[in-house]
């Protein structure tokens, strides 16, 4: 059976029933159908944040298609939950770009998903809706004020930097012209779209601490420049009221279930390439006051999910991780060690040892952190036992423990010895992490730290214009803060090609974005981009729905 089928293929229990297991009253949950419901803030214990064990999956550099996080993510929940353990996972909204584009869903995979899949897949509880008008409310506000007579603020268009949300792959919108039609259609200025991921409205939702937070951050947004040079702040516009209202129930984490009938609260969902890419803090929190393991994930490999979880979250959040788990897959070595990707199905240790030095060097950035890290080999059907033994054997001379996680094809029963692990390496931390930079530093050395640490570049380098952009930063008063630097998924480095362990490179900013609401500045390494495009053969074609209301393609 394919993930739909599967899915499918399991009755869910009443939400209300999984909510009272982890100590919830029905009446405290707003509902959202049978299957879904939301939670009230007021659940957060912050006296009991210190108790629990809040564990991080993240991963080697990834393939196309990805290493299967998210599914280690929910199997080792449901193996804890096994083995006796008080688990719940907290992890992302999937995106519709992503759904309809090349990697498909982000419910899990196998028998290691959350449900209803397809409610989570796609529309859900409608966060990403709230978002989405939440940020072009801004935007028509913004647009609005710049034709006004009466009540012009004096913004120069050519300046705006905000731009405009949708939760799709729309290459066509990355640049946009609006208000044409003459005196209908207002003053004409250059802009373009962001993919919803990608907003600050959805960084902001992820890193607020409550409604009145997320309010305050809405009114530090950077809009651009008046003709004179000042800033212009969205609260210059009185944005901040109207956006809070839009994402009243949107900032509550959202219930539902594994496909093990356990606990998993998922909220918010931003990209870890192009924003800090892990859940909100208060699904964390939430977590984990009330279980005694929370198993949450961040994007893509650690060079980005994992360094900006801590760097960016977890420093803002007062959340210290117990564990780290590396999900690292065969596949993905045989690609790093030179195979193609069209033969990684094929076995060859060779390719797979050529590919051991990009494990060492996630392993290596992990470590730089303090934090205990456990290695789970996500397996899959075309695995040779040779090879996972081989893999096994490496990670024992390098001093990690592993585990085969067979999440997929078990569900939680296939991830319980590495629970085990798990459950000793956070039984074993002492100490809280440390930073990869200090916030005082300067923005510059900052990247330096993250581009030899993390990356284990030689250096890094800012262009022209990222020069000019950093003094306009310098100018207002926002180096203190800390960096979520965007940058490929598919390499170490800022080069896609440069695969496996690169070494003597130089990491390019290439610009900054200023994200004043979410508490953070983006520089831009290298070509990514913020608002994503379809492939050649986009995920949508396989999707389609039958008279009886019956979803297929999904996956």
């Amino acid at each position: 059976m394919n993930d739909l089928q599967i899915a499918n293929s399991v009755t869910p229990l009443p939400i209300q029933q999984v909510a009272e297991n982890i100590g919830i009253n029905s009446d405290q949950l707003e509902f959202y159908g049978k299957y879904k419901a939301k939670l009230p803030l007021d659940l957060i214990r912050e006296e009991k944040l210190e108790h629990s064990n809040l564990i991080l999956v993240t991963a080697i550099t990834p393939t196309p298609a990805g290493e299967g996080k998210t599914t280690v993510t929910i199997g080792l929940n449901d193996g804890l939950n096994r083995i006796g353990k008080s688990s719940i996972a907290v992890i992302r909204e999937p995106s519709l770009g992503p759904v309809f584009g090349i990697k498909g869903g982000a419910a899990g995979g196998g028998w290691s998903q959350v449900i209803p899949m397809e409610d989570i897949n796609l529309h859900f509880t409608g966060d990403f809706h709230a978002i989405e008008k939440a940020n072009n409310l801004l935007s028509a506000l913004i647009d609005n004020n710049i034709q006004s007579k009466t009540r012009n603020l004096g913004i120069d268009p050519r300046t705006v930097i905000w731009k405009r949300a949708m939760d799709m792959n729309d290459r066509a919108l990355r640049n946009t012209v609006v208000g044409l039609g003459g005196k209908n259609g207002g003053i004409p200025r250059e802009t373009g779209f962001n993919i919803t991921a990608a907003s600050e409205v959805m960084a902001i939702l992820c890193m607020s601490k409550d409604l009145e937070d997320l309010k305050a951050r809405f009114a530090k947004i950077y809009i651009g420049d008046r003709f004179d040079g000042s800033p212009v702040f969205a609260s210059e516009l009185n944005a901040q009221g109207a956006m809070a209202t839009l994402m009243k129930e949107a900032i509550k984490p959202n219930l539902v279930q594994t496909l093990g009938h356990y606990p998993a609260i998922i909220h918010g969902g931003p990209f870890a390439n192009i924003a800090q890419g892990t859940n909100s803090i208060l699904a964390t929190k939430m977590g984990l006051s009330l279980g005694d393991y929370v198993v949450t994930e961040a994007g893509f490999g650690s060079d980005l999910g994992a360094e900006k979880f801590f760097n960016i979250k977890s420093r803002a959040a007062g959340l210290s991780p117990k564990a780290v788990v590396l999900v690292a897959t065969i596949r993905a070595l045989k690609y790093h060690g030179g195979k193609p990707l069209k033969e990684l199905t094929s076995e060859d240790v060779s390719a797979l040892e050529n590919g051991f030095p990009n494990l060492l060097r996630h392993v290596e950035s992990i470590r730089s952190f303090g934090i205990p890290v456990v290695i789970a080999v996500n397996v899959f059907s075309s695995d040779s036992e040779e090879e996972k033994r081989r893999l096994l054997a490496y990670c024992q001379e390098i001093g990690v423990p592993a585990s085969l996680s067979e999440g997929w094809a078990k569900g939680g029963e296939g991830c319980e010895d590495l629970g085990h692990l798990v459950v000793k390496a956070a039984e074993s931390c002492e100490y809280r992490f440390s930073p990869t930079y200090s916030l005082e530093d300067s923005v510059l050395e900052k990247i330096k730290k993250v581009a030899r640490t993390i990356y284990g570049a030689s250096d890094a380098v800012l262009s022209q214009t990222a020069q000019t952009q950093l003094k306009k930063i310098e100018k207002l008063g926002m180096s203190n803060l800390p960096v979520c630097i965007a940058k490929t998924q598919k390499s170490l480095s800022d080069n896609e090609k440069l695969i496996g362990r690169p070494r003597d490179f130089v990491i390019t900013i290439r610009e900054f974005e200023i994200a004043a609401g979410a508490g953070f500045i983006i520089p831009i390494a290298g070509d990514i981009l913020r608002m994503p495009g379809l492939p050649e053969t986009p995920s949508a074609e396989s999707v389609d729905i039958d008279s009886q209301g019956v979803i297929s393609g999904l996956f």
